[in-house]
């Protein structure tokens, strides 16, 4: 049985974990750090609710511990990374002849308005009670980072909706770039461009105001801070 402390990270998609597994496996290298993939967002899940996503929560942290033969006690913290989506947003979705939604760094394009707004909502919601959380299945710290308006356009530059070979493509390139050179991915997460300055609970706090959650911001460099 392992004697390491575990450390479980849950993004969104394959290519999440692809672009930043490396960084956060080198960079916590006296620790585990295990993945679980959701495939797809948690927090806009129609059977997510403010009352179950904690039970959620744990249940994806519970698939860990089976597949690796863990005990709970091993785990140290949770890291989970999510897409803001514009979720935060009031009055800026516009109706338009689209596929699902479209996202621009000042209004979103969709299909159905009122379905987007309530999507909205309900995300935001979710967003609010899992950051307001810290603790997950009794003692395992907690913390929800985010990327606006998704991880792809924080960490290419680029914000459209791109194929899952797309994501695949740029995700490779991207771990390639930073594997094994921990500190420049810190210091480009951090870089004033991107990185939302402030407490944890203050850059959520910002991204909650007018168009941020769609703009270009994370706070992921708090994941490095000691």
């Amino acid at each position: 049985m392992s004697e390491k402390k575990v450390i479980a990270v849950i993004v969104e998609g394959p290519s999440d974990e692809n672009a930043i597994g490396g960084i956060l496996k080198e960079y916590f290298s006296s620790e585990e750090v295990q993945f679980a993939v959701v495939h797809g967002d948690v927090t806009s899940n129609e059977s997510t609710t403010v009352d179950n996503v904690l039970k959620k929560i744990d249940d994806i942290i519970d698939g860990i511990k089976t597949k690796y033969g863990y005990r709970w006690e091993d785990f140290i913290k949770v890291i989970h990374v999510a897409d803001t989506d514009g979720a935060f947003t009031k009055g800026c979705i516009m109706e338009a002849d689209v596929e699902g939604i479209q996202y621009y760094e000042d209004h979103m394009e969709c299909a159905n308005v009122e379905a987007t707004e309530r999507r909205n909502k309900h995300k935001s919601e979710i967003l609010f009670k899992l950051y307001s959380t810290g603790k997950v299945h009794n003692n395992i710290g907690y913390r929800l980072y985010f990327n606006s308006c998704n991880l792809e356009h924080v960490l290419y530059g680029e914000l459209k909706d791109f194929s899952d070979d797309e994501k695949e493509e740029m995700s490779d390139e991207f771990a390639e770039r930073y594997e094994g050179k921990v500190e420049d991915f810190i210091s480009f997460i951090s870089d004033e461009t991107i990185a939302v300055p402030g407490t944890y609970k203050a850059t959520w706090r910002f991204m909650e105001k007018d168009k941020h959650s769609l703009e270009r911001h994370s706070n992921m460099h708090l994941i490095f801070t000691k």
